[in-house]
């Protein structure tokens, strides 16, 4: 899914096996972005696992944690989406940036367009294709809103931005897109509907994917990556592009970039969470105060990793998440096409997993899932060192 091109060779490691810097490059965006896969190719796995591991109240915990809220709240996998979008925004200021210094901006313009085109087909393919044989489905079946969807949009509509636009006519905008869907949100009921709700399917947003969003939709009548949700996630995207104009500035030393991460990511989770008593925080409505909580977790890991990694230059540990996070596309095709569960379950189901759910009921579940998110990492490193890389 990265929006980022990867460069014609894997990042270069010195003679201490360490990844070091390359022009433009951030080594800790591209760790954040295998750590952000790694959840999304296993994640949702170990989670169903963990859920059915008697070992007391931590694994239910944990479990709790790798699922997502049914509706209103917000729990640690419910911030792995609009963290890849937050990242798109950071990729677009150094990639957009380093093409424009050497084609011009129109050649950034057909970059932006190109790409944003291409994985929003490739988005409508994956989701209408059967997951093992890609089988075509009917036209009802067509889902043309979906997570790689929503991504082509905010990668198109943000670069342009990024492209035409001054940041402070991008901060303008990101405040007034906020503004206007809180708005849209508290005081514009769904027709038909006496008062407004920001319940499920009684909302102005849900309406509007009913209505206008044609074939299929995720939840019944509507989407969760529906028309009108899509605007606060452009948003999302555009705090990243601010994490990356920050952290582009040469001039500035990393300490002080770092500080600002922090800073403004704990500010956002302060303005998140006190405002949702006027507006929930709701992932499947994209909600303000789900944007700046989402934002405010995505700026403080963009910190923490910049920090470990870059400034401390402590690298060996991410060496797995720059392998995802350098072929983030053809991973996530691959979960699409084929289970790395199913292979695991192939590998150590059977006696195995018999054995280690005699020691711990549901322990057998949760090694399938490890050995699976390992049969991930092993092919990511793979493609890594072959330099196979899928570019749009």
């Amino acid at each position: 899914m990265s929006t980022g091109s990867p460069p014609t060779e894997p990042c270069p490691t010195d003679l201490r096996g360490r990844v070091v810097w390359l022009p433009g490059r951030l080594v800790s965006l591209d760790a954040l972005r295998g750590f952000d896969m790694l959840w999304i190719l296993g994640g949702d796995s170990i989670g169903g696992a963990t859920a059915g591991l008697k070992a007391g109240p931590v694994a239910a915990g944990v479990a709790r944690q790798l699922d997502h809220v049914p509706w209103e709240g917000f729990r640690f996998y419910d911030l792995i989406f609009p963290l890849f979008v937050f990242m798109v925004g950071v990729s677009i200021v150094f990639s957009m940036t380093r093409l424009i210094a050497k084609e011009g901006k129109d050649q950034a313009f057909q970059r932006i367009l190109k790409r944003g085109v291409l994985l929003y087909v490739l988005g409508v393919l994956v989701y209408n294709a059967d997951h093992h044989d890609f089988v075509w489905k009917t036209v009802d079946d067509v889902r043309l809103m979906g997570v790689l969807q929503r991504l082509a949009l905010c990668y198109l509509i943000t670069g342009v931005l990024f492209l035409v636009c001054r940041l402070r006519t991008l901060v303008g905008l990101t405040i007034a897109i906020l503004l206007g869907y809180w708005a849209l949100l508290t005081f514009v009921p769904a027709p038909g509907r006496a008062s407004v709700s920001f319940d499920e399917g009684q909302n102005i947003v849900n309406w509007v994917d009913a209505h206008y969003l044609p074939f299929r939709k995720w939840d019944g009548d509507h989407d969760p990556e529906g028309l009108l949700s899509t605007l606060p996630a452009v948003a999302s995207c555009l705090i990243g592009v601010f994490a990356g104009m920050w952290m582009v500035r040469k001039e500035v030393p990393d300490l002080r970039k770092l500080q600002l991460l922090l800073v403004a990511g704990v500010a956002l989770l302060v303005l998140g969470y006190g405002g949702g008593q006027f507006s929930p925080i709701i992932k499947k409505l994209w909600t303000p105060t789900y944007v700046l909580v989402a934002g405010g977790w995505s700026l403080l890991l963009l910190g923490v990793f910049f920090w470990v990694i870059d400034i401390r230059g402590w690298q060996r540990w991410a060496r797995p998440f720059v392998w995802i996070g350098m072929n983030p596309i053809t991973l996530y095709l691959l979960v699409h096409v084929m289970s790395f569960d199913d292979v695991a379950s192939n590998l150590v189901g059977g006696p195995v997993a018999s054995a280690l759910d005699a020691r711990i009921p549901g322990l057998g579940g949760v090694g399938i899932s490890v050995v699976g998110i390992g049969l991930c990492l092993a092919l990511a490193r793979f493609l890594y060192l072959k330099k196979l890389f899928l570019r749009l």
